[in-house]
């Protein structure tokens, strides 16, 4: 009985792990479209500069825009490696699934 118990705990805790993997993952998604979005902003503005004289407050908006591009790279990769972690847990709790599986 207390196998049973075990198993349905390590289940549970699966089943959490998987749906923040999940929520990491769509999490991702917006940051990499966010990220898209920026670095599209980054290429009109240095479109822009090289179509006419770069005025001081085109300057100013590239530079902004880059600041918020390399946020968003930051922000990415952060989301990526708390999807590794948490992917990294869900193996672990499907190697105390067989474990269990085994007794």
């Amino acid at each position: 009985m207390h196998q049973i118990a075990d198993r349905d705990a390590l289940l549970a805790r699966r089943l959490a792990l998987v749906a923040n993997v999940s929520t990491l993952t769509a999490e991702a998604l917006r940051l990499n479209q966010k990220r898209a979005g920026v670095e599209m902003d980054v290429l009109r503005l240095e479109l822009e500069i090289g179509r006419s004289a770069a005025s001081a407050q085109l300057v100013q908006d590239l530079r902004e825009a880059q600041e918020r591009a390399a946020a968003a790279m930051l922000a990415c990769a952060a989301c990526e490696q708390r999807i590794v972690a948490a992917e990294s847990d869900v193996e672990d709790v499907d190697r105390s699934l067989a474990a269990t599986e085994d007794n």
